[in-house]
């Protein structure tokens, strides 16, 4: 190449001896060059800024909204349990159910505010209605039954006013479902890998879990005769709990595992799964005998299972918000998923 090819060259911007190639038939040279070759660079591990989460941990205080999760489900569990029993003559256990679904919620929604800060938090919610809102769905619902529960106690307590309150019983049952489970679908509905990822089994699993807390409550409270219904929904509620759970974890994959990593929610679930199966097998075998001893023990296992439960769900929700990996993994592998 002559000395002018190469200042022709230079203003062109080629360089000599080079041919410049874009667009489309560069990608193709680079794959032809490429076919067959190892990567002398290893994939990027994931990380975060400064080994800083990836997503901010949830500021909630564990006491008050791991409370508030435990208490919503006994209460509208309980509301269930007190027309059953109201509805087949059991008044020992319609009471002691209707006074735990008032005290539990009434406690529930104290925690709540507590960790809002102030009252005036919650009641800004109800100024509007917005049905694609969890948290503002659970304010409504919340606010309609509380009083239901308290009219239904307060009539039963009384001894006045039985239809007012019978319909203040029919009433709060019939949004007792509700209230066991919203809770479920209001921390699924977060960014927190080891919470969003469980959306589907995780009502059924708040559902067996407030079940058997107000089985518990009434084998405590009430006498062993009566207490037949709150065994069977011991039994049938531990069942859901434990099957749903079990199934969650294993369709979660990688954000099962702070459930199952040693510290505190492994220790938290180990006991739930405990407390729970054992106080249902009691519960069933101490119904077959007179005295109240059984019953309430196996009520308090029931109460303090569903109780670990609860927490250890909220402290595993922390621990996969904290690591990167749990946000990151997955996505990789929903990419990797829509480009096959």
């Amino acid at each position: 190449m002559s000395d002018s090819d190469v200042t022709r060259a230079g203003r062109e911007g080629a360089r000599p001896g080079r041919e410049a190639v874009t667009g489309e038939q560069a990608g193709r040279r680079r794959r032809r060059r490429g076919r067959g070759e190892r990567a002398m660079v290893p994939d990027a591990e994931f990380s975060s800024y400064y080994g800083k989460p990836i997503l901010n941990k949830p500021t909630w205080k564990p006491l008050d909204i791991a409370g508030y999760l435990y208490l919503g489900g006994l209460a509208g569990a309980s509301s269930l349990l007190a027309a059953g029993a109201q509805l087949t003559g059991r008044p020992a256990v319609a009471r002691a159910a209707k006074l735990g679904a008032a005290g539990a919620i009434s406690l529930s929604l104290a925690a709540l505010v507590h960790d809002l800060g102030r009252p005036a938090r919650f009641i800004n919610m109800l100024r509007v209605f917005k049905p694609t809102s969890p948290m503002n769905l659970g304010s409504w619902l919340l606010a309609g039954y509380a009083p239901l529960t308290m009219v239904a106690a307060a009539t039963d307590v009384a001894r006045r006013y039985r239809l007012v309150g019978s319909a203040a019983t029919a009433a709060s049952a019939v949004l007792g479902p509700a209230v066991a489970t919203y809770t479920a679908v209001l921390i699924s509905d977060t960014a927190v890998p080891s919470w969003h990822e469980g959306y589907r089994e995780m009502p059924f699993v708040f559902a067996g879990s407030g079940a058997t807390a107000a089985a518990g409550l009434a084998l405590v409270c009430a006498p062993a005769e009566q207490t037949g219904p709150a065994r069977r929904m011991a039994a049938l509620g531990a069942a859901l709990e434990l099957g749903a759970f079990g199934l969650m974890k294993r369709r979660m994959g990688l954000a099962a595992e702070p459930f199952e990593e040693e510290g505190t929610p492994k220790r938290l679930l180990r006991a739930a799964e405990v407390l729970t199966a054992g106080g249902a097998a009691l519960a069933a075998v101490a119904g077959r005998r007179r005295g109240r001893g059984p019953g309430a023990v196996a009520g308090a296992a029931l109460l303090g299972g569903s109780a670990a439960l609860r927490f250890g769900v909220f402290h595993a929700g922390v621990v996969s918000a904290e690591d990167p990996k749990f946000t990151v993994v997955p996505q990789r592998a929903r990419l990797r998923a829509a480009e096959g």
